[in-house]
């Protein structure tokens, strides 16, 4: 039914947590997966987040920020749909067609961080390496399950 197994990581705005989650997975994966993003109402890409992954030699800054609706609306189906923002807005996400198993990562929203810029980057750097070891962590059991 599927070549690369499908994830689809949606956060609030599609602008930091789920495209964080997105390039590390095709990062640490490579194309043993087909890993997209989207948000529920998708805004800008957050420049603490693209600074912060570049500094990792991640450049996201050409990404386009997506509606999870209109991904939901051309029946596109994924083996895994992972939200990676709170309960509340998790809750918000549609239920996808299809053998999906749904995931929720809570991490801590960037563009909610506080304090001068670089207390803002380097928070924002803590939530790219939460995110990181969770890939890492979720791909690990993965291959335990699944042997490839």
């Amino acid at each position: 039914m599927f070549s690369s197994p499908r994830v689809l990581f949606i956060c609030v705005h599609n602008s930091g947590r789920s495209q964080m989650c997105e390039a590390f997975l095709k990062h640490y994966a490579g194309d043993r997966f087909d890993a997209q993003s989207a948000g529920l109402e998708p805004g800008e890409l957050n420049p603490l987040v693209v600074e912060a992954m570049a500094e990792i030699g991640l450049d996201i800054s050409q990404n386009k920020t997506k509606s999870v609706f209109d991904i939901w609306k051309s029946g596109e189906l994924f083996q895994y749909v992972i939200a990676v923002c709170d309960a509340e807005s998790a809750e918000k996400c549609p239920i996808f067609p299809g053998p999906t198993t749904r995931l929720h990562w809570s991490f801590p929203d960037p563009s909610k961080v506080t304090g001068k810029y670089e207390q803002k980057l380097q928070r924002v750097r803590d939530i790219r390496d939460e995110i990181a070891a969770k890939i890492q962590d979720w791909l690990a059991s993965l291959s335990v399950e699944q042997p490839a």
